[in-house]
């Protein structure tokens, strides 16, 4: 089956950039939709920003819209997020998932994920 790796994570200060991707291997992601989560320690994991399998639908979470960008590049099997102007409450450790269907429907679809990569904003 098909897995996901996380990499880009490390340390930004506040309005800073970072370029995550998340490479499959051992399979094709290019009819799955693709989503990013993040988790900090003692919370519960928050949805980031999903991506259809085409690219024609992306949906972000209101408090990463305007600042963080989701994309895909299936000929390479690899999505990736943009993360900018970034904030201290963006700290958190980002996984990528890869869903069992076309489009975002519930986290539940989302079968295969990532080992995540640990982001840190701080000044």
């Amino acid at each position: 089956q098909v897995q996901l790796v996380e990499s880009g994570g490390g340390f930004a200060q506040p309005g800073g950039s970072l370029r995550l991707s998340c490479a499959a291997s051992g399979g094709t992601i290019v009819d799955s939709a693709m989503a990013w989560f993040r988790q900090v320690p003692g919370q519960e994991r928050e949805f980031v920003a999903t991506i259809s399998w085409d690219s024609d639908q992306k949906y972000y979470n209101d408090v990463v819209k305007g600042r963080f960008t989701i994309s895909r590049d299936n000929a390479k099997n690899t999505l990736y997020l943009q993360m900018n102007n970034l904030k201290p409450e963006d700290t958190a450790v980002y996984y990528c998932a890869a869903s069992i269907l076309h489009h975002f429907v519930d986290v539940s679809n989302f079968r295969t994920w990532g080992q995540g990569t640990l982001v840190t904003v701080s000044s």
